[in-house]
């Protein structure tokens, strides 16, 4: 079963949460270092925020499945609609290890389709303290941008 992914950067982490749980009428589901998410039932969202002293809104938009075969098929269709695909295995990101596949719509709107394989002890990937804070600073986007590689 797919559910619609939306993650959002913010400048003021605590008080967005704080924001987002009266709207949700739930706290998070997950809530880590820069880091918040809420998996709503319904409608059926990821729905994650994280830190940023940079841009802020709409970072990307996705859909998480629950099974390789669900992966495989949406990344068929991105191919089918014709646009450059950045596939990565085990990507570390957002305090998750999962298989990913993003694309971009016409409009520059970054897409991911993925499967959440296991839960990560770091935001971004772990290969330092400075790549580290440069993945939180840009995660979770596709590779291009910056993440989680």
């Amino acid at each position: 079963m797919k559910r619609f992914h939306v993650h959002v950067a913010v400048r003021d982490l605590e008080q967005s949460t704080g924001f987002y749980s009266s709207l949700f009428g739930m706290p998070p589901t997950v809530s880590r270092p820069g880091y918040a998410k809420w998996m709503l039932e319904d409608p059926r969202v990821n729905f994650a925020i994280s830190a940023s002293s940079g841009a802020t809104g709409v970072e990307h938009l996705g859909l998480q499945v629950d099974s390789d075969a669900e992966l495989a098929g949406l990344r068929d269709r991105m191919a089918d609609a014709g646009r450059e695909i950045t596939d990565e295995a085990a990507a570390n990101c957002c305090y998750a290890v999962s298989d990913k596949h993003w694309t971009v719509d016409p409009q520059g709107v970054a897409w991911e389709a993925f499967h959440t394989l296991a839960d990560a002890r770091h935001f971004g990937d772990d290969r330092g303290p400075a790549r580290a804070a440069a993945a939180a600073e840009a995660c979770c986007a596709p590779r291009a941008t910056g993440c989680c590689g």
